[in-house]
């Protein structure tokens, strides 16, 4: 997505050899009118899929999947890193490893809102090592539901995590692939969206 490779090349700051910051337009503060034009390129990379809910987790992948599901026209449901006081249904759980955190969190859905009816596309900020969208996987597979895809908005590709998720059977669309950092500039591979 031309856009969205522009948009990196232009706030995009890169940290280190591994870390990517984008926190003026994705991460922090959000670019409502790009977030929208990814959320409409994801529901047309998806479209035929029957998709009855989109998933994500928090934080950052909320703003990319609200506006998919809307373009979708379905729900969109986030898994929650911390459990709150009003959370007292039955939960579907996972462990999952934050790659620029370096932390491990279990995070959840509530049960009522994922069920073996539901066709679930998996919308996610980045896709590195793959941990977060396996993570959320499982909680789709511990309801019953069916995912049909993967949709990640800046994808590490010198990182494991497509591997990892193709070697699951699961399409991954990413519209922004990363080949590597040097001297601060990012470097791109031909996205597939």
């Amino acid at each position: 997505m031309e856009e969205l490779v522009s948009r990196i090349k232009k706030d995009g700051l890169v940290l280190n050899q591994d870390v990517l910051k984008v926190d003026s337009f994705l991460t922090h503060q959000v670019d409502a009118n790009l977030m929208a034009a990814i959320g409409g390129v994801f529901a047309d990379a998806f479209k035929g899929q029957q998709i009855t809910k989109v998933v994500t987790i928090e934080a950052s992948g909320i703003t990319p999947a609200i506006f998919t599901a809307q373009k979708l026209q379905v729900p969109m449901i986030y898994a929650r890193k911390a459990k709150s006081l009003t959370m007292n249904e039955e939960l579907l759980t996972a462990e999952v490893y934050s790659f620029t955190k370096q932390v491990t969190s279990t995070v959840s859905i509530s049960k009522k809102f994922l069920n073996e009816t539901d066709k679930v596309l998996i919308i996610d900020d980045f896709l590195a090592n793959g941990q977060a969208a396996k993570g959320l996987i499982e909680l789709c597979q511990q309801a019953g539901a069916e995912v049909v895809g993967i949709g990640i908005v800046i994808e590490k590709s010198f990182q494991g995590g497509r591997q990892l998720i193709e070697d699951m059977g699961l399409p991954v669309v990413s519209l922004a692939r990363i080949s590597g950092f040097k001297d601060g500039t990012v470097e791109f591979l031909e996205g597939d969206a």
